[in-house]
């Protein structure tokens, strides 16, 4: 159980992760996803990996029911269809009356226009937390035209501003991927260096994170962990996994399953070993490094 009234270490980013790995496996937290045709096979299957159950909910007059009664939600904005989108706005406003917590996946948002609108439309209504590449984080906040598709032209420390002020304004926990993972509630900046390239070779890695954060803030309203702890853990975990899955693989198709297996055999220990994490305050002035 974390202290709520005590900000974050490194030590205890690590701690939460198995415990809230933990939660996941033992709970099963039914996770909603409204997410983009590409990935929604590989995303099902990365969450009944880490443990989680996938319900893939995106039909209206369906979503926003099941968002009421779901553990965790995401919202990715892949390929936003129209029936997805009235879907999704209906899943976001039922998840906020019913205090479920849910994730926004702005993808390739900045330079094509429907998603864009759609994105700020959504951010509007509160996401527990918004995860993105740094190009998606820096053109949700206004600060730049996005990149390229789906694809970041930007570093997280590039982003890391803006993520701070979308934390700030929305009251969300931010999440920018990329070779050091940049995750803020606004007052404190976690960056998790754990991972592999490979996820970059593999469609949906990122859009699965998505969901497995929705999974983790999910399991978190049963143990008191914080949204930003949630959000560090299963950043946390996944990469771990992925660094675990790359030593196995060949390349970029068998690194697809043996995430998987890595995701299922990733336990406890392991995170607290192998856990690559840095908290800094505001100013971003380290104050714990763990690893």
């Amino acid at each position: 159980m974390s202290d709520l009234l005590r900000p974050p270490s490194a030590e205890s980013v690590a701690t939460a992760t198995a415990e809230l790995l933990t939660a996941v496996r033992e709970g099963q937290p039914l996770t909603q996803c409204i997410t983009n045709s590409v990935v929604t096979g590989f995303t099902a299957n990365v969450l009944l990996a880490v443990g989680a159950a996938p319900a893939m909910v995106d039909i209206v007059d369906e979503a926003g029911m099941f968002a009421g009664v779901t553990a965790g939600l995401l919202i990715n904005l892949g390929t936003p269809t129209p029936e997805q989108r009235r879907a999704s706005l209906e899943a976001a406003a039922a998840a906020h009356t019913a205090a479920t917590p849910w994730v926004l996946d702005p993808v390739a948002v900045g330079a094509l226009p429907v998603r864009t609108a759609l994105a700020r439309d959504l951010v509007a209504v509160g996401p527990s937390a918004i995860r993105g590449n740094a190009s998606e984080i820096l053109a949700l906040a206004g600060a730049s035209a996005g990149g390229r598709g789906v694809d970041a032209t930007d570093t997280p420390e590039a982003a890391a501003d803006a993520a701070r002020s979308l934390a700030r304004t929305h009251g969300a926990v931010v999440a920018v991927s990329g070779p050091v993972d940049l995750i803020t509630d606004g007052d404190t900046v976690i960056r998790i260096a754990n991972g592999d390239a490979l996820l970059t070779r593999v469609t949906g890695g990122g859009c699965a994170l998505g969901a497995v954060m929705a999974a983790f803030l999910g399991a978190a309203r049963t143990t008191g962990h914080t949204a930003l702890e949630a959000v560090a853990a299963a950043s946390l975990a996944y990469t771990l996994a992925a660094e675990d899955a790359a030593v196995a693989a060949g390349g970029p198709g068998s690194f697809a399953v043996a995430l998987l297996d890595a995701l299922a055999a990733v336990e406890p220990v392991r995170i607290l070993s192998g856990a690559r994490v840095e908290v800094s305050a505001v100013e971003d002035r380290p104050v714990e490094v763990h690893g």
